[in-house]
């Protein structure tokens, strides 16, 4: 009986982390491209080991430049996007339908700080330099808000790193 037991309990924990990486590839790939300017750090604190802290434009006009208050809750914004695909918020999420320049995209409260997805990028060790001219982090934003970040981009609009693979080849 114990013998099924652990079988039985190995057999969900498979098919749930399954589960989570078949949507996370979804998102990937399906997800629509928006990129959020990145906000200027403590530049003593901008590259620590082999990652970068990332705040970003977004949150600063949502949420000002100190820190939230204890009551504020994880929830969503409305980013306005540009010809670019650069969000910039527009107003906390109501329930409105969206237009078509608009995105939803969750963000969650984390030591009294917003945060969209992730407040770092890591990357290789040794790799830093090729980090340095970021201006915006580049996401896939699923139609729930989701958003996965996934690489840092100049301000000409081009990825940063070795392995840079254009972010708009896909999603609307």
């Amino acid at each position: 009986m114990r013998k099924k037991v652990v079988l039985l309990t190995g057999l969900i924990v498979l098919l749930l982390a399954n589960y989570t990486i078949y949507n996370r590839e979804q998102l990937l790939t399906e997800g629509r491209v928006v990129l959020l300017q990145l906000a200027p750090v403590d530049p003593r604190s901008l590259m620590q080991g082999d990652y970068m802290a990332l705040r970003f434009q977004a949150a600063r006009a949502a949420f000002g430049f100190g820190g939230v208050k204890e009551s504020v809750q994880d929830g969503h914004v409305v980013l306005a996007l540009d010809t670019h695909k650069v969000g910039t918020f527009r107003r906390f999420d109501d329930g409105r339908p969206l237009a078509d320049d608009e995105v939803r995209m969750r963000y969650r409260i984390r030591n009294r700080r917003p945060q969209f997805a992730t407040n770092a990028f890591f990357f290789q060790e040794g790799d830093a330099e090729l980090y340095t001219t970021a201006r915006y982090g580049a996401f896939r934003v699923g139609s729930d808000g989701e958003a996965i970040l996934t690489q840092l981009w100049d301000e000409d609009f081009k990825p940063l790193g070795r392995s840079s693979v254009p972010a708009l080849s896909g999603g609307s």
